[in-house]
């Protein structure tokens, strides 16, 4: 059966409107095929206690009335008493011991573990990257093409990860500055290798010869949690940090991007006089030396990995789990933790044509007793999403004849993760990000971002190549680009996580309110339009699965700035079979009002990164990146405003900066009820 893009399978603009029936007349369609739409097992709107937030392009936080916000921790906030408070005028040499850039992915880590204390607890987050114009005095700067030193040094640090304590501060909350559990990890972080990877000759390089330990982890986007306390965090972009001079790369740098240029020039600063232990030449991985424990050839394949840290362990060293497969990872999300069943864990790879994957612990699940050691053992799978509402998961093992011709060992096949998914056929996708599991029910939510490139074959990204893509108001709805995304579900065949079929639909699609039918085709309106989801988050406290969804849009940039959505999702299967060309295929039920705006963030921000107090009574999310586009001589935003409240308008000038904010209600009550 010929494989085909789930977006393909429920929206195909050109074959609807040639066979002459549009999806507003659906119902006609379905009716002579003998089909009904059904409504089942969805929760009432009165399940989100909230009136919807309009739109808005101003430069600060909106919420509902009754609610609040103030900044938590934000770009250049120190860790310890000893850091002095960030000037916010590039003059700062070093993050090693203050927040780093681009906050992302986030979780809530209570105090003690296993406890559900609120008053206390760690928030474990990402910075993905940075924004170059604002970090340094006037810019990024290059003589000859050589980045300085202390630049790259500056920009390498501000990556990583933040380990931060945050207590109750009457109503909100702050951070804890001489807490014990505060640590930044960065870049030129010790990290050890574990899984079918370590130890092997693809990842042997100068710093380590063996093969089992490496340095860092970058460009962490998204985020994932163990049941046994563990934060996961997710390398995504990495490729764009590293070069190669090498006329024909091999597969695990040419399949993933690497090639003669890099995103900040790290590895000009090679060579510099205060040069310390490679911590410049690693970028470049054109082979040098007699073999690859002479040089840095491999630094790149100790990327693009899952790794696993201990919060309450300061002293813990970071594991890079490698039996979940080498791509760019958007985020790691487990299946409900069943005692007695293996755990399954939701992988994107984050890129136009790619895939979904999960991986399946060999071991089951055991309360008390599971820890990291089941994420180096058992099966990685990807997804072939089918056309009648069916799905596989393709096991990328040496079991399979076409990958044991194509790979001598399975360290050589996850490496090459992303061509192993080629060669069985696995489904591209329209840039799988986040991911979220109902608590529920373990059905399965990820976003498909956007994909303007349709119809590229799967791992090229190439962006101005014919983007058959819907434009606003004129009035032509016949292309079959996906502008705006939608964000697809599946529900494991016999609800369990090692099941290798399943059944999906598409729960919603992005679309301005004003589209017309063919494009808005989960009938959106001024209170939830969105575009280019992208985070998405199931508060498991909730007994109806209330989801959160945030987005990463330009394309309504013109109608609002990036926004947060609460929405009661309902379930597989609870919408209506669309008749297109020969094919039936699935919609969730419009999501009417159980899907409505409860967030909007400041000018050119990204919402992303959410986690809340086990109580439910403070909610954080994180506002990436604000005025991107401007630089220091002309910001583009100027938030978050002095004093902290995020949803006070800033004084025009300052360099704005990323952050965490923590929402409460002024009644102290649950957020969203």
């Amino acid at each position: 059966m010929k494989t085909a893009l789930p977006f393909e399978l429920v929206l195909n603009r050109r074959q609807m409107l040639k066979g002459g029936a549009s999806l507003g007349a659906a119902g006609t369609v379905l009716g002579t095929l003998g089909l009904t739409a059904c409504n089942g097992g969805r929760n009432a709107p009165a399940e989100l206690g909230f009136a919807a937030v309009a739109a808005s392009k101003a430069d600060v936080v909106t919420l509902p009335p009754g609610y609040a916000a103030r900044v938590v921790y934000a770009l250049g906030d120190p860790l310890d008493e000893n850091t002095p408070d960030y000037a916010n005028d590039g003059s700062e040499a070093d993050f090693a011991t203050r927040a780093g850039d681009h906050h992302d992915g986030m979780g809530y880590y209570p105090l003690p573990w296993g406890s559900e204390a609120s008053d206390n607890g760690l928030l474990v987050m990402n910075h993905e990257n940075i924004t170059e114009a604002y970090l340094h005095p006037n810019g990024p700067t290059a003589v000859d093409g050589q980045r300085p030193a202390a630049e790259v040094r500056k920009e390498i640090s501000a990556h990583g990860i933040s380990v931060v304590e945050v207590a109750r501060d009457g109503r909100s909350y702050a951070t804890v500055r001489d807490s014990l559990f505060n640590r930044r990890i960065t870049p030129n972080t010790p990290m050890r290798l574990a899984g079918p990877v370590a130890g092997s000759a693809f990842v042997q390089t100068a710093f380590d010869p063996n093969g089992l330990r490496s340095r860092g982890t970058l460009n962490n986007c998204a985020n994932g949690y163990t049941p046994w306390g563990t934060y996961l965090t997710c390398e995504e972009n990495w490729h764009g940090y590293f070069v190669t001079q090498e006329a024909e790369p091999p597969r695990e740098k040419s399949r993933y991007g690497i090639d003669d240029a890099s995103n900040y020039g790290w590895e000009t600063a090679a060579g510099a006089a205060d040069e310390q232990a490679d911590e410049f030449r690693r970028w470049d991985t054109t082979p040098t030396g007699a073999d690859a424990t002479q040089d840095y050839r491999n630094e790149a394949n100790t990327f693009g990995w899952i790794v696993e840290i201990d919060p309450y362990d300061p002293d813990s060293t970071p594991i890079k789990r490698t039996a979940l497969g080498r791509f760019r990872h958007e985020g790691c999300w487990p299946s409900r933790a069943l005692p007695g069943q293996p755990l399954g864990f939701y992988m994107g790879d984050d890129a136009r044509g790619d895939y979904i994957y999960k991986f399946v612990t060999a071991a089951a699940y055991q309360p008390g007793l599971s820890d990291g050691r089941m994420l180096d053992e058992g099966t990685l799978y990807v997804a072939r999403f089918d056309e009648n509402g069916r799905g596989q998961w393709l096991p990328l093992t040496l079991d399979d004849p076409r990958l044991a011709e194509a790979f001598g060992s399975q360290a050589e096949l996850l490496v090459n993760t992303r061509t192993a998914a080629d060669l069985v056929g696995a489904t591209p996708m329209d840039r799988p990000e986040w991911g979220a599991v109902d608590p529920r029910s373990g059905e399965v939510y990820m976003t498909l971002t956007n994909n303007r490139n349709r119809g590229q074959v799967a791992g090229q990204e190439v962006d101005a190549a014919n983007p058959r893509d819907y434009e606003r108001g004129d009035g032509d709805a016949t292309t079959d680009g996906n502008t705006h995304g939608h964000i697809i579900r599946w529900r494991e065949d016999g609800d369990r996580a090692d099941a290798t079929g399943f059944t999906w639909d598409i729960y919603v699609f992005g679309s301005p309110a004003d589209a017309q039918a063919e494009v808005n085709v989960s009938g959106l309106d001024e209170s939830n339009a969105l575009s280019s989801p992208d985070g998405l988050w199931f508060d498991p406290r909730r007994a109806n699965g209330l989801l959160w969804i945030q987005t990463d849009d330009s394309a309504l940039a013109d109608f609002t700035n990036n926004q947060m959505l609460a929405a009661v999702p309902g379930t597989v299967g609870d919408g209506s079979a669309v008749a297109i060309g020969e094919q039936i295929s699935y919609v969730g039920a419009a999501p009417g009002g159980d899907l409505r705006r409860f967030c909007v963030g400041p000018v050119e921000c990204e919402i992303t990164g959410i986690a809340t107090t086990p109580d439910g009574r403070a909610m954080f999310i994180n506002i990436q990146h604000p005025g991107e586009r401007g630089d220091a001589s002309a910001p583009t935003s100027s938030w978050p405003a002095a004093g902290g409240d995020a949803t006070a308008t800033p004084a025009a000038g300052a360099r704005p900066r990323s952050a965490t904010i923590v929402i409460t209600r002024n009644d102290g009550g649950v957020i969203g009820e």
